[in-house]
């Protein structure tokens, strides 16, 4: 038996035995047949294999992939002209956590500018997961390493509230894939105020370079801005233009300043560098979370 070095996605359909994902495989076109981006499958974390599969509408975990995403365009021969040591990385296993307050707000991270991938981009906590790690252990993880919190599993509540087929480059237009994973983005629930929180974050500088906690009402205006639409966005009214952010300084020192809220309301651009915003699948994971709010009848 192959040695596991990794965890990777397995694909299982028609009671078909799971086969590892390939890299140039689109995730969720897998399980749609059609070009639809959206998909509910179910998905379990055994033997240091993630396997999705597919099941009745209604009785799993929503899969989602971007409009624009590369392995939905991607052709025969492009397929196969992505270098084989990318090719043989398969598809790997994320973990990202929203990270819910007592008073209903999440953590959001922007990522270093010296990571190669999304470099300068908002998104929750998060990394890969490790072997034999659970989903929720590795998410506390990855936590702490980011932003020096340290969660135990009895201090919250999880559920897990979707997934994410993320590629990287994200389009085509700004070049061939290097990177493939399925983010699973997990809701954890706390009985500390993100004041208490705040006090206790102290964000690692290579990975982390500004923290913002984010309210039902700024999260509505940052996923009005949808990535690969067209037009100008019309900020909700009753917002501030500016939001308070912590930066983080290279040696780790919190410090108080502002970001203008258009800044989180930038869409992924076509071409060219990248921008400072908020990821895209980080906007469909809000969603989720603001579905799950109203679910729940809170005001938002």
């Amino acid at each position: 038996m192959e040695k596991v070095t990794k965890i990777l996605v397995h694909l299982s359909k028609n009671n078909v035995a799971p086969q590892c994902a390939r890299f140039a495989q689109s995730i969720t076109g897998h399980f749609t047949e059609t070009l639809d981006d959206e998909v509910e499958v179910k998905c379990s974390l055994e033997n240091n294999r993630f396997t999705l599969c597919e099941c009745e509408k209604g009785r799993g975990i929503p899969l989602k992939r971007a409009t624009f995403c590369p392995f939905k365009y991607l052709s025969v021969a492009e397929a196969a002209a992505i270098p084989l040591d990318v090719q043989s990385r398969g598809v790997d296993v994320g973990v990202a956590i929203l990270l819910q307050s007592a008073n209903q707000k999440v953590l959001l991270t922007r990522r270093a500018p010296s990571l190669r991938i999304f470099p300068n981009v908002w998104v929750p906590p998060g990394g890969h997961v490790e072997l034999d790690e659970r989903l929720l252990d590795a998410g506390l993880r990855e936590l702490r390493e980011e932003t020096g919190l340290k969660l135990d599993p009895g201090d919250v509540s999880a559920q897990l509230l979707g997934l994410w087929e993320s590629v990287f480059p994200p389009m085509l237009s700004r070049g061939m894939p290097q990177r493939h994973h399925v983010v699973t983005y997990m809701l954890l629930n706390t009985s500390l105020t993100h004041q208490q929180l705040q006090a206790s974050l102290r964000p690692e500088p290579a990975e982390v370079s500004g923290c913002l906690w984010v309210d039902a009402s700024l999260v509505k205006a940052i996923v009005s801005a949808v990535d690969g639409e067209e037009g100008s966005v019309t900020p909700l009214e009753g917002l501030a233009p500016t939001i308070s952010v912590s930066e983080v300084s290279p040696e780790g020192v919190l410090s108080e300043s502002v970001l203008p809220l258009s800044v989180l309301c930038n869409r992924a651009p076509n071409s060219g560098e990248d921008v400072e915003r908020v990821s895209t699948g980080t906007k469909y994971a809000l969603v989720l979370w603001l579905k799950k709010l109203e679910g729940q009848g809170t005001r938002c």
